[in-house]
């Protein structure tokens, strides 16, 4: 196995098991290690620490195994294995009416670099590593064998996520089987999946929780559904009883299929809901203020990376200061960022600040966070990237 070793004193943060070994720490490698390559770290005194996938970046190694042991077939077939016991766990194999559900969750499944999304048997896999994208075809191999009469399809989809390698142009593709119109249920609820064209890999699985959440405080309510991408959110509302839902997305094949989810729940929920192809900001500026009970902002990632993150600090704060004007006295707000470089900190700060600035009264009703088939490694917190809150908007 090639090496690495580290500086003298750099080897506390794996010592506490964080995943990541930064380019900073280093004090030597072996030749010829190369992208994707599998590498140990040692420590100063030649003391082993971890193994991962090295890429020369500044997040250099991404750690899969503080264990010095052999990285086979049947080492990652393990890995699998334990993500989907989990997922059993929640209850969510076999069930007809949650049909969608992350299967691996990089980091928080100790498989740092691979996503692995499940939508009634047709498998998409997102790469964030080169080093997992080499082992693209035994994946394939160990989904089939895991999960054999389960499978329709599985797809790679890690053109927007991959890093940049000089020489290698990675394709979007079917790897396996077939799919056409995928139609999924959460809930019992269904949705239509977009797993070529949609964002992500076709779907924002990690808002399940949050989603019903919202449908428990939307009987007999005004409901807004502002970045409604493919209206999971609004289908919930008008599940819930909502007296009338509004979705606004800027996206003329985001509401197009927004529509398609709100029709397949039935003809006497078309008339509790429109549509808006528009831009938010423009959207807020027209309508009157204080007409909805309720409103859900779940904006697209303002602040990327650690360079941009005051300007997408500013960018959520007018966003949730706009908001704040619209909403009814005594209005329910569920508010988000999914921006990883806005820590929960980060956030809470721009919602309180938003609040001030607008002279409103909030009260805190829950923190909210991605669905259970999301974990977290407690020694990861950078994984925590969904972030959000309830609150209660009073004048």
């Amino acid at each position: 196995m090639k090496r690495i070793v580290l500086q003298r004193g750099k080897e506390k943060s794996l010592l506490r098991f964080h995943p990541w070994v930064f380019s900073g720490a280093i004090s030597k490698m072996d030749d010829g290690i190369a992208d994707g390559d599998v590498v140990d770290v040692y420590d100063y005194e030649n003391q082993y620490l971890a193994t991962g996938h090295y890429h020369n970046s500044s997040t250099c190694v991404k750690i899969f195994s503080f264990e010095q042991v052999e990285i086979d077939e049947a080492f990652w077939t393990r890995k699998i294995e334990m993500a989907a016991a989990l997922r059993r766990s929640l209850g969510l194999f076999d069930n007809p009416d949650i049909t969608v559900f992350r299967l691996v969750n990089g980091e928080g499944d100790f498989m740092p670099g691979l996503i692995i999304d499940w939508f009634d048997g047709n498998v998409v896999l997102q790469f964030h590593s080169y080093g997992m994208f080499r082992l693209r075809e035994l994946f394939v191999k160990i989904i089939l064998t895991l999960f054999a009469g389960k499978i329709r399809s599985i797809y790679d989809k890690s053109v927007a996520t991959l890093p940049e390698i000089r020489g290698f142009q990675p394709v979007d593709e079917l790897l396996y089987g077939s799919f056409d119109d995928v139609l999924v249920k959460e809930n019992g609820i269904p949705f239509h999946i977009d797993i070529i064209k949609g964002q992500k890999t076709g779907f924002f699985i990690d808002q399940r929780e949050n989603r019903s959440l919202v449908g428990h405080f939307s009987a007999n309510r005004n409901i807004l559904n502002l970045f409604c991408y493919t209206g999971g959110f609004s289908a919930y509302a008008l599940a819930g009883g909502a007296s009338h839902v509004d979705s606004v997305d800027i996206s003329k094949k985001a509401i197009d299929f927004t529509e398609k989810n709100i029709a397949e729940m039935g003809e006497s929920i078309l008339t509790k809901h429109t549509s808006y192809t528009e831009n938010v900001f423009d959207f807020l500026d027209d309508i009157p203020d204080k007409i909805y009970d309720v409103i859900v902002l779940d904006p697209p990632a303002f602040a990327k990376h650690h360079k941009v993150k005051d300007s997408g600090i500013k960018g959520y704060r007018n966003l949730n200061r706009k908001v704040m004007q619209k909403i009814k006295d005594g209005g329910f707000l569920f508010t988000f960022s999914c921006s990883q470089a806005i820590s929960i900190e980060d956030f809470q700060t721009i919602v309180f600040s938003a609040a001030a600035m607008e002279k409103k009264r909030l009260r805190v009703l829950r923190h909210l966070e991605a669905g259970a088939d999301h974990p977290v490694d407690i020694y990861h917190p950078e994984g925590s990237y969904l972030k959000g809150m309830l609150v209660q908007v009073e004048k």
